[in-house]
């Protein structure tokens, strides 16, 4: 039986429905606009820019059942969460909630693999930025480049959580008016009726017409699954900046109601209009990336230096939300005892300015290892917490089961966001993730590796939350 105090107790919970301030220090400076504009743009990573070429190109337009399959589990886990996260808003979220329902080791395992995959993904977009701002101005290095959006971003995050909201406002925008005018634009185009489209305007026969809508196979729309799966990633961000909002019931109510059109507009969407403008074998989607190839195919000129910009956009975006999430799952689990006391603490703004530091730290040391060895070190770092993502929402699966009762026990008013179908479609999410962990165990390859290394990872952080827990109750006894 567990015996965790529970999240109010901990003081990680706020007080009525839809009042704020933290009671652990942080500052409520996020504003409404900032936590709708983390919600939208939350789930547009650069994965969407840059990797959907290559699922297209591996399952041809079943791609679009792919991105629907895990879009509609990414739906079902965000309802989850957010019934928690409505109900008791923290800055540990998932981490937190796990940590109560399911014990202590549960929240410092899931919070630490959580912590770990950001401070990797800070070395990859980094790096990707990099990349872009060294195309445009070569005199600069990359490694330096890499450096200056890190010490930027940086300096924003140690400013406030108003400077954070505010960047990623800014950020977010961008994508969502990008995306948005991407589709619109190649509507448009899909059916003929835009002015000077070099687009032969073929409707939806290009879904179609080479070798039909599932050219590889039914089995392609699973590998298209994995491939897909990870560009997700980031869609719970906004239930950790709920508990420095102004009202966090509200921002995590809204956030959850309108998760199913986001996906469906900007993943679903988006690829839409790329496989009827293209056939979706043409060369260009792999060689250009599929959204460079079909602003090609309309005739907007130099769309590869657009396309620059929008990534160049979302990955700072990611880089100031991986930041964010990194330095508050850190303070979270010192509030918890189980990081260093230091992490916990504040400055004068409610910035955890030591949790932010030491994930920035560990930020650096990951892209100096991408660019000294990275086929061995970062390589290992990358595999190693491919799969962290399905660890996390299998986690907020398992844990809605046991809060749901703890929430109808303790505070069944604050219960304004319910799962639909409870508990039948929590256990069925649960099954969606281990059979896709499965399959990519199954499929081989990179997949393969991916899941094995984080789940050694993930057992040796298990491990040693298992060995602390022993020991705390051994002292426990001893008094």
């Amino acid at each position: 039986m567990n015996t965790q105090p529970t999240l109010a107790e901990k003081g990680s919970g706020t007080g009525d429905p839809g009042q704020t301030p933290p009671s652990d220090g942080l500052k409520a400076g996020l504003k409404n606009r900032h936590l709708s504009m983390i919600a939208i743009g939350g789930v547009i990573g650069a994965g969407l820019f840059v990797g959907s070429g290559s699922g297209i190109a591996a399952a041809g337009p079943a791609i679009l059942l792919s991105y629907a399959l895990v879009g509609a589990m990414v739906v079902f886990v965000m309802r989850m969460l957010g019934e928690m996260a409505a109900a008791r808003p923290s800055s540990g979220s998932f981490s937190a909630y796990a940590d109560q329902a399911l014990g202590r080791w549960a929240g410092f395992t899931i919070g630490w693999l959580y912590w770990f995959f950001w401070v990797v993904v800070l070395a990859v977009e980094a790096t990707a930025g990099a990349v872009i701002l060294e195309g445009w101005v070569p005199a600069v290095p990359q490694w330096a480049w890499a450096l200056i959006v890190m010490v930027v971003l940086t300096a924003t995050n140690l400013a406030s959580v108003a400077s954070y909201g505010e960047f990623e406002f800014w950020f977010a925008g961008i994508k969502v008016v990008a995306i948005g005018a991407f589709v619109v634009i190649s509507l448009l185009a899909v059916f003929g009726v835009l002015p000077g489209s070099d687009n032969p305007g073929a409707g939806f026969a290009h879904l179609t017409d080479a070798g039909g809508f599932m050219p590889m196979g039914a089995g392609a729309i699973l590998t298209g699954v994995l491939m897909v799966v990870f560009s997700f990633m980031g869609s719970e961000i906004v239930t950790l900046a709920a508990g420095e909002s102004e009202d966090p019931q509200r921002a995590v109510t809204k956030a959850t109601n309108s998760v199913i059109w986001r996906i469906g507009v900007f993943y679903l969407g988006s690829i839409f209009v790329v496989l009827t403008l293209l056939p979706w074998n043409d060369p260009s989607i792999v060689e250009k990336g599929s959204y460079v190839a079909a602003l090609d195919s309309i005739g907007i000129p130099a769309a590869g230096q657009i396309m620059n910009v929008i990534v160049l956009t979302a990955v700072l975006s990611c880089l100031n939300s991986g930041l964010y999430t990194a330095s508050r799952m850190a303070f979270s689990l010192g509030r918890r005892g189980d990081a260093p006391k230091g992490f916990a603490k504040v400055d004068k703004r409610g910035v955890p300015k030591a949790a932010i530091l030491s994930s920035v730290v560990f930020g650096f040391v990951a892209v100096f290892f991408n660019y000294q060895w990275p086929d061995t070190v970062f390589a290992f770092l990358l595999n190693s917490s491919g799969a962290v993502a399905l660890f996390v929402w299998l986690v907020i699966c398992v844990t809605q089961l046991r809060m749901r009762g703890i929430i109808l026990r303790e505070s069944p008013e604050k219960l304004v966001v319910r799962m639909w179908l409870f508990p039948y479609l929590t256990w069925a999410t649960i099954g969606m993730i281990v059979f896709v962990l499965g399959y990519m165990i199954y499929d081989g390859g990179g997949a393969r590796e991916q899941v094995v290394l984080s789940l050694l990872v993930a057992a040796l952080v298990l491990a040693i939350a298992l060995v602390r827990e022993r020991t705390r109750k051994a002292a426990v006894s001893r008094d």
